[in-house]
């Protein structure tokens, strides 16, 4: 039986609700990565080689085609419609996020619109990519097995090739934080990128989970890129009314009961519910424009929180400088309007 899944959303608590036990059951994992190679004077990279792939959009259910093709210097990470001929490549940027419903959505509301681009933003944040034209046949990317690991399969046979310019990253400079009906995310400054994810649902198989990690590619490759989406069995008639969910089977994401896995081979890690959140942060924070310097808090936070606390950053022009491998880029009012647009 085909079993769609709610993918990134369900019965959350809030903080107070799951103080109580909470601790004994939680599984907190630190990584600590050579911070010093996130330093590095490198350059800009790219795709050395055009590489595609054929799959199911979560959501629609429809077939789709996705092809990632090499791009120029300081072009950025953009998404091009080609089933819609004569239209304008969609920055990846969170100014162009339109909807944060059980994924992240690029484009405008009625108009052109790419969804389901976290797990390929967080695939190419992982795999330190800075610049490629990703071209897609529908409205939404394909789930592949519900991780990122095949995205970071497709980047790494494509091959990766370094650029003649400096690489940009976003130095968070104070805390910046938001939070609504017990959930909230935060940026703070670090000296690398980090993110501590927590999560906490009414589910005897999940309850409450965490995980702090520093950026390290290889381990990221390893212990987060792999970890699936997930839903819950009891939201299968909710998510098809409500159009969501479409294309979702065991073969793409981690079903749970009221007592067990519905997978046959079960979970990849035994925190693999909160390793995917820590993918989908990565992800939604790599439409900063560049990869961030900082540290990411999410306590219960969903893509929704992540793209305002993005746009929260960015409104506040004294919480965030670009800098390069030869130190802060000075910024003229206009460019620093745009970048916070």
């Amino acid at each position: 039986m085909r079993l769609p899944t709610g993918a990134l959303q369900g019965p959350e608590f809030d903080d107070a609700r799951a103080r109580e036990g909470r601790h004994e059951r939680e599984k907190r994992v630190v990584k600590s990565g050579p911070q010093e190679a996130y330093f590095e004077g490198r350059t800009q990279r790219t795709l050395r080689n055009p590489i595609g792939c054929v799959g199911t959009g979560l959501h629609t259910g429809a077939r789709v085609s996705v092809t990632l093709h090499p791009a120029e210097s300081d072009s950025g990470i953009r998404f091009l419609r080609y089933d819609r001929p004569g239209t304008r490549p969609l920055q990846a940027r969170f100014d162009q996020v339109c909807d944060t419903t059980m994924c992240t959505t690029l484009g405008e509301p009625g108009g052109i619109m790419v969804s389901t681009v976290e797990h390929l933003m967080a695939s190419l944040a992982i795999c330190e990519i800075d610049n490629v034209l990703v071209e897609v046949s529908g409205p939404e990317l394909p789930i592949m097995d519900g991780s990122a690991e095949p995205f970071v399969f497709l980047i790494e046979c494509a091959g990766v090739i370094e650029q003649d310019r400096p690489r940009r990253r976003i130095e968070v400079l104070k805390q910046v934080t938001v939070s609504a009906h017990g959930k909230c995310a935060q940026l703070e400054p670090a000296e690398g990128f980090e993110v501590d994810c927590e999560i906490q649902f009414d589910h005897p198989l999940i309850d409450s989970q965490a995980m702090r990690v520093r950026f390290c590619a290889d381990d990221f490759k390893t212990e987060i890129a792999r970890a699936r989406t997930f839903g819950f069995a009891e939201r299968v008639e909710e998510l098809w009314s409500r159009g969501l969910a479409l294309g979702g089977s065991l073969k793409n994401a981690i079903v749970v009961s009221q007592d067990r896995v519905l997978n046959e081979e079960g979970l990849r890690f035994p925190d693999e519910f909160v390793r995917h959140k820590v993918l989908d942060s990565i992800g939604d924070l790599y439409l900063a424009g560049g990869q961030l310097i900082g540290r990411f808090t999410g306590r219960c936070a969903g893509h929704t929180m992540h793209n305002k606390l993005l746009r929260a950053l960015f409104a506040d022009p004294s919480a965030w400088q670009m800098v390069d491998a030869f130190g802060p880029i000075e910024l003229d009012l206009p460019a620093r309007r745009a970048a916070g647009a």
